[in-house]
């Protein structure tokens, strides 16, 4: 609940700087199709590619985009993954890695922001399949922990124009994802506590865990910024 009112007092207050900041000058739509590659910061270092169609249709407000992006960052910790997927050992040297795929549809409203002529306000679903894969080295252990999340997100860019059909682009803004299952080995917890195989805790009088110790240890995509930059070519 802490999460959900958070993040909607951000869509709020970044929707307020909008009523206040849409001026841009009215012009005659001519339908342009662009191609986008970024890089940055999205929850860890990350990568992103769109296709983009703005001025489309006269009196439609919106620029279309559809995305695909893929970041790297930190899985979770280590030794509570073990436990709570497989089991209480303890023996063998830990390695982890993780990532996630995203895909985002956005709205792109234009805007004017800090006077910068190509400039939107960002907002649209997302989708993420997250992967955090945990080794111990010594201890025969190799296992993923996957989960498969929807969300929202929002933010702003600006676009500067650099040749007839290249253009700098500078994106800013959050994603806020739903918690869904973690599944790992032959063990998943889901939000809802319907859990399957769950593992005992031996620290705390054998009770079995609950989806809130998986989600505490595993860094599936939450609450997600992104800051990143890259180049538009048009079409």
């Amino acid at each position: 609940m802490k999460k959900t009112s958070t993040f909607l007092s951000i869509v709020l207050f970044i929707t307020s700087i909008y009523s206040v900041s849409f001026g841009q000058e009215k012009i005659e739509k001519n339908p342009h199709f662009s191609v986008e590659v970024l890089t940055g910061y999205n929850a860890g270092f990350g990568t992103q590619a769109n296709i983009k169609l703005t001025d489309f249709a006269e009196q439609f407000p919106f620029g279309l985009r559809l995305g695909a992006g893929y970041s790297v960052f930190n899985p979770g910790y280590s030794p509570d993954a073990r436990r709570i997927f497989i089991n209480n050992n303890t023996n063998g040297v830990p390695e982890k890695s993780g990532s996630a795929f995203d895909y985002r549809f956005d709205f792109l409203l234009p805007v004017s922001l800090f006077k910068i002529e190509h400039s939107y306000f960002v907002l649209g679903p997302r989708y993420s399949n997250f992967k955090g894969n945990f080794k111990y080295i010594g201890g025969n252990e190799d296992f993923d922990i996957i989960s498969k999340q929807w969300g929202v997100g929002g933010g702003f860019e600006s676009h500067f124009k650099m040749t007839r059909k290249v253009k700098l682009i500078l994106a800013f803004g959050l994603d806020y994802f739903f918690n869904d299952t973690l599944t790992g080995h032959d063990t998943s917890y889901s939000p809802d506590n319907d859990n399957v195989n769950a593992r005992k805790d031996n620290q705390n009088d054998n009770v079995r865990f609950v989806y809130k110790d998986a989600d505490d240890a595993i860094n599936q995509p939450e609450i997600s910024p992104r800051a990143m930059i890259g180049l538009s070519f048009g079409f």
